[in-house]
C-alpha cells in the first residue's frame, strides 16, 4: 500500500446508479494512494505508520464492535489505545506480552460472533497474548492497513532487542535490505561511465526499465521530476541514492513484501528452508528439496551476494512469483496428459462452424486464412461448404471464389498443432458430375491419411460396434456428410438434402423450411469416402446408431438439454453429436458451448472469427489436454450404467464437490481498454470472476473499483465457490475499466478447474483475440479444500461441510417400481449412511481441529502442527507434549502443566486422531457391503427392458425406471469412490500429521519414523510433506 504521512485509507461506497448495464454489477469503489507516495518496502516504514496511528475497530466477545484509535509507542515497547474507559497505563499492551499475531478471522471470538461476518476477512488480525493465550481482535479499515500491523508487530516479535530502542535505522540493517541496496549500486555503477555516482536522466529511466519489465517509462520519468522540483535542482542528472529510492518506491510490490516478510521471520530474504517450507505447504509442492530451492536462487536471484550465500532477496522473489514456475496453469496440462485410447464418442472436440469466412454471415468473404487460424488454434473438425464452380472444380462457399487450394491448405495444416484425427464435415450441393471430381481431389490430396470405411474394425455383425481411439485414429481425416443408404445400389442415389445444408451454404432461412424435405443427388464416389453419416434431427434412442454424426440446431439443442437432459447425455455416450449456431446470427456470434457440454454433445461448432466470452470459454476447455482439441468428457458421461443430468441444481451422485477459495490480491502493468476514449491514463480496473458448469455451479462475484490506482492496483478479496461438478468447471478471471468510454475490457484468462495450481500463482492476461497482454497479470491465491500436495490430485477430494450429524444430508436411493430391483438395493441404505458418517466425522473433526489452531479449514496439517509447536513449547525451550504411537496412530502424549487453552487444543487432535481411526478401519467393510449390492444389481442390467415390460411400465414410469436404476448404481459405485479416497486421505492426514510434528521437534519416542496401518498396501505417494 502506498502511503506518506497519514495515509488514505481504502473507503468502500456503494453507488447503485453506476451499476454496469452488462451484467447489472454493483460498484464498488476503492480510494486509494496516488502512486507518487512513497510505499511499504520495509519494516521500518511499517513500523512509522503504526506509530502514527490509525483507527482499528475492536471485536469484543460480547459481540460489541468499538472503534479505536491504535498506536505504537517512540519505544516500540506497547500498543496503546483510546478512547478508553481505562487510565492511560491499563489501555495498554506490551509487546513482550505479545504470543504470536494471526491473519484472518480464525479466533472464537470472530469464528462465534455474528455481527463480525460483514467485516472484511483480509482486513482482520489478532493478536495473542498473556499465559492463557488471549486474543485482542481487530479489523483494519482495508486489507492493506492490517498487512502492515501485522508484519510491523511480526517483525518486533522476531527481533526483541529492537523493543525500547526506538525506530532508528529499524529495518534498514536486515540482510535482504543490504542485499537490495548493494545489487542496485552494482547495476548503477555499470551505467556509470565516469565512476561519479552520478549518471543522466535517460540513463537511469533505462535502466529500471531494464530491471523492472513492464513498467512503464513515462511513470519512471514522472518521479525522477518530482525528486528533481523536491530537492529544487537545476539539473536533471540522477545520483546514485535518487536511483536506489526511486527503484525501490517504483518497483516495489507490496503484497510481495509483506508475503515475504512473513515467510522469512522478518529478515526480507528467505533461505533454502524457507522457501522450501513455502513451496510444501502453500504451493503444494510436497517433493521440493533444499537442492531444488538453491537452483531456483541461482534463477531468480539478482544480487550476486544473494545467489552466493543461498539467499533470495525481495526482487528475487518477485520474479520467481512472477515466472512459468508459479503460472495458474498446472504444466502437466501443456502436453497431452488425458488417457486418449478411449472411443472418439468419450471425447469433447473442439469444432468450427465456417471456418472459411472471415467476417459475418452476410457479407463475411470467404478466406483460405480462417480455415489456417482454425487448424492453428487446435480445432479438430473443420467445416468445408462447397458448390459447383467454374470449369467443373468445386468451389468453397457461396458466391466467393478461392484459389482453388483448400483441400492442399486443409492437408497442409492439418496436424502441425495436434496429431489426433482431424473431422471434415462436408456441406455439398454440387452436381453429381463435381462430386465425383471432388471425391477424386479429396483422394489425390490426403491419399493415405484419408480414413476409408474399408478399414474399419468391424465385428461379427459387420461394421465396428465402438468407435475407435484418437490414438487409433492419429493423423487421420475423417469425411462427415451424407452417405447413400445401404440398400441404394448403383453408382448415384438420392438423400434427403435437409435445412442444415442450405445455411451451412451462406443462405439465411427467412421463411418457414418446406414440409417435404428436399431431395439431393448423391454419387457413389464421394458416399463410399464417407466415413461419419451424418443425420439431422435424431430422436434420443437407448440404442443409437455407431459411426453416425447427429447435427443439431443451437435451438434445438437447448430444448433438449433441458427437456431431456438425462437421455441426451446417454445418446451421447455411444453417437457423436454436434451444434451449431442459429442461422439468425448473422453477426457470427456464438452461443455458450458450455450449455451443450453439460449435455455431454461433443461438437460445439463455434466462429472462430468473432472473438469474445465464448471463444474465451473454449480455449480454457481445450487447454486442458495440451491444446490437442480433444478432452477427455467425466465418467458420468462415459460409463455405460451411470445417471447425470445437465440440469443439476446440486451435487452430483457419485462425485464429491469441492470449495474453491480464490484470493485476487492484485493486478499489474494493467493496460487501457483498447478501444476505448478513457480520459488521460488512469483506469479504474475491476476483477470479475465467473465460474461456468452445470447451473449449480455457475456464479459470478467481482471486486471493488480500485479508483485513480492506474495499472497496479492492490485488491486483497477472497471470494469462495461450491463446485458440484468439477470436471466440468471453468473459472475466468476478467478485469474491465469503470472509468470508460465506448470499451471497458482490459483482459481476461480463462481455465479449467481441472487445471488450477494451490497457492500464490501468477494469472497472465488474454487479450480480445486471446493474444498475450505484455506483463499484464493478476496475482491470486488459490485454495482447493482437501486437495493434497503435490500441484496436483490424482483423486478427487472431499468438500468441507460443517455440521452436526442430525443436519447431515445423505444420499438415497430410488425407488424404480420394479420390485426384484428394489428388493436387491434395499441392503445398500445402511452401509450408504455408515459410509457418509464416517467421511463427514473425519472431515469435521480435522476442520474443527483446524479452527482451534487458528487456521483456516484450507490450511495444511502442516500448518496446523507449526501452530501448536509454538504453544507446547515450554519456558526453557523444550516441547511440553510428544509424539508417541498408540495402536500405530500419531499421539501427542503431555509431559507436564498445560494451560486449559492447550490442553483444548490438544483434546481436539485427539479427536481428530480418533475419527480418522474410525474412518481407516471401518472403512473396508462398509465399502465392501455397499460393492456386493452394487455388483448384485448389475446382473440385471441386460435384463431391464425384460422387468420393464414385466411390470408392464409405460412411458414416463418406463423412464423413470431405467433412470432410477441408473441414479442408483452412480450412487453405490459413487460412494465406494469415495469411501476408498477418504481412507487414502486418512493414511496421508497421519503420515502428514507425524512428519510434521517430527519437523517441529516432537520427537517420537518410539523406533524412527511413522508409517500409518496399511501403507505398505497402497500406492507411493507423491503428495504428502515426504520431504519434510
Amino acid at each position: 500500500m502506498a502511503w506518506g504521512g497519514n495515509p488514505r485509507l481504502h473507503i468502500l461506497t456503494t453507488d447503485p446508479s453506476v451499476a454496469k448495464v452488462s451484467g447489472g454489477r454493483k460498484k464498488t469503489v476503492s480510494f486509494s494512494s496516488m502512486p507518487s507516495e512513497k510505499k511499504v518496502s520495509s519494516a521500518a516504514d511499517c513500523l512509522a505508520f503504526m506509530q502514527g496511528g490509525c483507527e482499528l475497530k475492536k471485536v469484543r466477545p460480547n459481540s460489541r464492535i468499538y472503534s479505536r484509535f491504535y498506536t505504537l509507542d517512540s519505544e516500540l515497547a506497547c500498543l496503546r489505545w483510546e478512547p478508553s474507559k481505562k487510565d492511560g497505563d491499563r489501555a495498554r499492551l506490551d509487546i513482550s506480552a505479545i504470543r504470536e499475531v494471526r491473519t484472518g478471522k480464525s479466533t472464537e471470538t470472530f469464528l462465534h460472533n455474528g455481527p463480525s461476518d460483514h467485516l472484511a476477512e483480509e482486513a482482520a488480525f489478532s493478536i495473542i497474548h498473556g499465559d492463557e493465550y488471549q486474543s485482542l481482535d481487530l479489523v483494519a479499515l482495508s486489507a492493506d492497513v492490517a498487512n502492515i500491523w501485522v508484519t510491523g508487530l511480526r517483525y518486533l516479535l522476531s527481533h526483541p532487542g529492537a523493543i525500547g530502542g526506538g525506530d532508528g535505522g529499524v529495518g534498514e540493517g536486515s540482510i535482504g535490505s543490504k542485499m537490495r541496496w548493494n545489487w542496485l549500486a552494482a547495476e548503477f555503477a555499470l551505467v556509470d561511465e565516469d565512476g561519479h555516482e552520478i549518471v543522466s536522466e535517460d540513463t537511469a529511466v533505462a535502466t529500471i526499465c531494464k530491471l523492472c519489465p513492464g513498467i512503464k517509462e513515462a511513470k519512471v520519468r514522472l518521479r525522477f521530476k518530482e525528486i528533481q522540483r523536491s530537492k529544487e535542482k537545476l539539473t536533471s542528472h540522477v545520483t546514485l541514492e535518487e536511483f536506489q529510492e526511486a527503484y525501490c518506491e517504483l518497483c516495489t510490490r507490496p503484497d510481495v513484501y509483506f508475503l515475504l516478510v512473513q515467510l522469512s521471520k522478518d529478515r526480507e530474504c528467505l533461505d533454502a528452508q524457507d522457501l522450501r517450507l513455502f513451496l510444501e505447504t502453500e504451493q503444494g509442492l510436497s517433493l521440493a528439496t533444499t537442492e531444488g530451492c538453491l537452483e531456483l536462487f541461482c534463477r531468480f536471484e539478482p544480487s550476486a551476494a544473494g545467489r552466493e550465500r543461498g539467499l533470495l532477496g525481495l526482487d528475487g522473489f518477485t520474479r520467481y512469483l512472477q515466472s512459468a514456475e508459479c503460472q495458474l496453469l498446472d504444466p502437466e496440462h501443456q502436453n497431452v496428459c488425458q488417457d486418449m485410447k478411449m472411443p472418439l464418442s468419450h471425447y469433447f472436440i473442439s469444432a468450427s462452424y465456417r471456418s472459411y469466412l472471415l467476417d459475418d454471415q452476410v457479407h463475411g468473404r470467404a478466406d483460405l486464412g480462417g480455415l489456417i487460424r482454425a487448424l492453428q488454434v487446435g480445432c479438430r473438425c473443420l467445416e468445408l461448404g462447397v458448390t459447383d464452380g467454374p470449369e467443373g472444380e468445386p468451389l468453397l462457399g457461396v458466391d466467393h471464389g478461392t484459389d482453388g487450394n483448400a483441400l492442399e491448405v486443409v492437408n497442409k495444416y492439418a496436424f502441425l498443432t495436434s496429431q489426433y484425427p482431424l473431422l471434415l464435415y462436408l456441406c455439398q450441393r454440387c452436381s453429381p458430375s463435381q462430386q465425383r471430381t471432388l471425391a477424386q481431389h479429396l483422394k489425390k490430396v490426403f491419399g493415405p491419411k484419408l480414413y476409408t470405411p474399408e478399414s474399419l474394425p468391424v465385428s461379427l455383425g459387420g461394421r465396428a460396434t465402438i468407435l475407435p481411439s484418437p490414438e487409433q485414429l492419429k493423423g487421420k481425416v475423417l469425411l462427415v456428410g451424407k452417405k447413400l443408404p445401404p440398400e441404394v445400389e448403383g453408382s448415384e442415389g438420392e438423400v434427403s438434402e435437409e435445412d442444415e445444408e442450405i445455411e451451412e451454404l451462406g443462405v439465411v432461412l427467412v421463411v418457414p423450411p418446406p414440409p417435404q424435405p428436399r431431395r439431393l443427388r448423391l454419387r457413389r464416389e464421394l458416399s463410399d469416402l464417407i466415413v461419419v453419416a451424418r443425420t439431422g434431427s435424431t430422436p434420443m434412442t437407448l440404442d443409437p446408431p455407431y459411426w453416425t454424426l447427429c447435427s443439431l440446431g443451437e435451438g434445438e439443442a437447448g430444448r433438449l438439454a433441458s427437456e431431456s437432459p438425462e437421455e441426451l447425455v446417454n445418446f451421447t455416450k455411444r453417437s457423436l453429436t454436434r451444434v451449431r449456431p442459429s442461422s439468425v446470427r448473422l453477426d457470427s456470434s456464438n452461443p455458450n458451448p458450455q450449455g451443450y457440454w453439460k449435455g455431454g454433445v461433443q461438437l460445439v461448432a463455434l466462429n472462430q472469427q468473432t472473438p469474445g466470452a465464448m471463444l474465451d470459454l473454449t480455449r480454457g476447455r481445450f487447454m486442458q489436454n495440451g491444446g490437442c482439441g480433444y478432452v477427455l468428457r467425466p465418467a458420468v458421461m462415459r460409463e455405460e450404467v451411470s445417471y447425470f443430468s445437465a440440469q443439476s441444481q446440486g451435487c452430483v451422485p457419485g462425485v464429491p464437490p469441492q470449495t474453491l477459495r480464490v484470493k485476487v490480491i492484485s493486478a499489474h502493468s494493467l493496460p487501457k481498454p483498447q478501444g476505448s476514449g478513457a480520459k488521460g491514463e488512469v483506469i479504474d480496473p475491476y476483477v470479475v470472476l465467473e465460474l461456468h458448469g452445470v447451473p449449480a455451479d455457475c456464479t459470478e462475484q467481482r471486486t471493488r473499483t480500485a479508483a485513480q490506482n492506474q495499472d497496479a492496483p492492490l485488491f486483497d478479496e477472497t471470494f469462495e465457490f461450491q463446485v458440484n461438478m468439477p470436471e466440468l468447471a471453468l473459472l475466468r478471471f476478467v478485469v474491465l475499466d469503470d472509468d470508460y468510454i465506448g470499451d471497458d475490457f482490459i483482459g481476461q484468462y480463462t481455465i479449467a478447474f481441472e487445471c488450477l495450481q494451490p497457492g500464490y500463482r501468477n494469472v497472465p492476461l488474454l487479450g480480445l483475440a486471446g493474444d498475450t497482454l505484455p506483463h499484464a497479470s493478476l496475482f491470486v491465491h488459490i485454495a482447493i479444500t482437501n486437495r493434497r500436495g503435490g500441484g496436483k490430485a490424482q483423486r478427487r477430494g472431499l468438500s468441507v461441510r460443517r455440521g452436526v450429524r442430525r443436519g447431515r444430508e445423505y444420499v438415497t436411493l430410488r425407488n424404480t417400481g420394479i420390485k426384484v430391483l428394489d428388493d436387491t438395493f434395499r441392503p445398500a441404505s445402511g452401509p450408504l449412511r455408515e459410509a457418509t458418517d464416517l467421511r463427514e466425522d473425519a472431515l469435521c473433526a480435522t476442520v474443527a481441529f483446524k479452527e482451534q489452531c487458528g487456521l483456516p479449514p484450507t490450511a495444511t496439517l502442516k500448518q496446523c502442527i507449526q501452530s501448536l509447536a509454538t504453544r507446547l513449547q515450554s519456558p526453557d525451550g523444550s516441547p511440553s507434549a510428544t509424539l508417541t504411537l498408540k495402536e500405530g496412530y500419531p499421539c501427542l502424549e503431555p509431559l507436564g502443566n498445560l494451560t486449559d487453552a492447550t490442553r483444548k487444543l490438544l483434546n481436539g487432535y485427539d479427536t481428530m486422531i480418533s475419527a480418522n481411526k474410525q474412518l481407516i478401519e471401518n472403512a473396508d467393510g462398509v465399502h465392501e457391503r455397499i460393492a456386493q449390492v452394487q455388483k448384485e444389481g448389475m446382473v440385471f442390467h441386460e435384463d431391464l427392458p425384460r422387468l420393464v415390460e414385466k411390470e408392464n411400465l409405460k412411458g414416463r414410469k418406463q423412464s423413470k425406471a431405467v433412470e432410477s436404476f441408473a441414479w442408483n448404481i452412480t450412487v453405490q459405485k459413487g460412494q465406494c469412490d469415495l469411501l476408498r479416497s477418504a481412507k487414502m486421505d486418512a493414511l496421508d492426514t497421519l503420515r502428514q500429521l507425524a512428519l510434521a510434528c517430527e519437523a517441529s521437534g516432537l520427537i517420537l519416542t518410539s523406533d524412527g519414523h511413522y508409517t500409518p496401518h496399511g501403507l505398505s498396501s497402497r500406492r507411493g505417494s507423491s503428495h504428502g510433506n515426504g520431504s519434510s
